[in-house]
């Protein structure tokens, strides 16, 4: 299959990798900039280089598009690729907002092409781990789960994308779509409601010129914020949320409750961590994506670590990031289900809307 790659940053050259990986071809790349989607494409080793998407989908004649850039730029180049015929692979957020995303699912579903929404970390081996274990009974029914994370990130960041509500930033959209995934992954996918509360508290950022890479973005970091001559931007999104969710579970007799807490601004004390209790037990997952070492509370009353099962060994790519093996692992279900093999189910654009739409209506109770 062809793959053409919307984006030049960590996510495009990250996408790129997991779909070569995966066994596809990616026949092009565009990006905003032509001298910077020139140099990644040759970095890469990517044939075709171009600024204007349309008329790259016309040239490269996609099987599949893989959209890597922000939230805000995704609307139009999913719209076309979709008008194209094309197989989309987006990463979240699926759009800036809960109307444009249920839009394009219904396109999608009308033509009849396949999508995926990578809300990825679902993939995570310690989650996959801890979805077997509550599956088999291992904390008996699943009452509750708790998703914790405290990023302290540097507050003079150059504004971009990420301090714009219009642009697909937000701390809801680049956090919270993970571990509402992760919490529906291990026990149910049916949302019975959902509710929250938002807060800005970073309010401006220094504006600076030159910054392609979100993954680089600190190194423009200017070193004089007292300097006269410096522009700052207003944020219009939040840095912090309170989530609170119910899940139906097939596993449990009662509604699952889940707290969803985030802080992008403060430091944390412990480590972060996702926990799954049950009526017999619990699981608990170091990071704040459950990417770290799983520990399980039993009959015996104490936390013991357990070690990752053969199989999830031995199904988890082989390749360094955490974000790269979950983009890996998800592209890998996406192509085999493209070519007809059956998978599991994964994330696509009905997630992808309805996420946006459960942003929209936190954003707008915290008004």
């Amino acid at each position: 299959m062809k793959v053409l790659i919307a984006g030049t940053g960590f996510a495009g050259q990250g996408h790129t990798d997991a779909f070569r990986w995966a066994g596809a071809e990616v026949v092009g790349i565009v990006g905003r900039t032509q001298s910077v989607v020139t140099d990644v494409a040759t970095k890469m080793n990517i044939p075709y280089a171009e600024t204007n998407w349309q008329t790259a989908l016309d040239t490269c004649k996609p099987d599949v598009v893989s959209i890597a850039t922000p939230g805000g730029a995704h609307y139009l180049p999913i719209k076309q690729a979709i008008e194209h015929g094309c197989h989309v692979f987006v990463d979240k957020p699926m759009t800036e907002s809960g109307e444009t995303a249920v839009e394009l699912y219904e396109l999608a579903q009308a033509k009849g092409v396949k999508t995926a929404y990578a809300a990825s970390f679902r993939y995570a081996p310690s989650v996959l781990h801890a979805k077997q274990l509550v599956a088999a009974g291992a904390i008996g029914e699943p009452t509750e789960i708790e998703c914790m994370s405290h990023f302290n990130l540097e507050r003079d960041i150059p504004f971009g994308w990420s301090h714009r509500a219009e642009d697909g930033g937000g701390r809801l959209n680049n956090n919270f779509t993970h571990t509402l995934s992760i919490a529906t992954s291990v026990v149910g996918d049916k949302i019975l409601s959902i509710s929250g509360e938002v807060r800005d508290d970073l309010g401006r950022a220094p504006i600076v010129e030159g910054v392609h890479n979100f993954a680089t973005r600190r190194d423009f970091i200017p070193k004089d914020l007292n300097d006269p001559s410096l522009k700052w931007g207003e944020s219009n999104v939040e840095w912090s949320y309170t989530v609170l969710a119910q899940l139906e579970s097939e596993m449990a007799t009662k509604p699952v409750s889940v707290l969803f807490k985030h802080g992008g601004l403060v430091p944390r004390f412990h480590e972060d961590n996702i926990v799954f209790y049950g009526t017999e037990g619990a699981i608990y997952i170091k990071g704040h994506y459950g990417s770290g070492q799983l520990y399980h509370f039993g009959a015996d009353k104490t936390w013991v670590p357990l070690p990752l099962p053969q199989d999830i060994v031995d199904s988890t790519p082989d390749v360094p990031g955490e974000t790269e093996k979950c983009w890996h692992f998800m592209v890998r279900e996406f192509l085999r289900d493209i070519q007809g093999k059956t998978v599991p189910p994964y994330p696509t654009f009905k997630e992808g809307s309805e996420y946006q739409q459960y942003i929209d209506v936190i954003r707008r109770k915290s008004i």
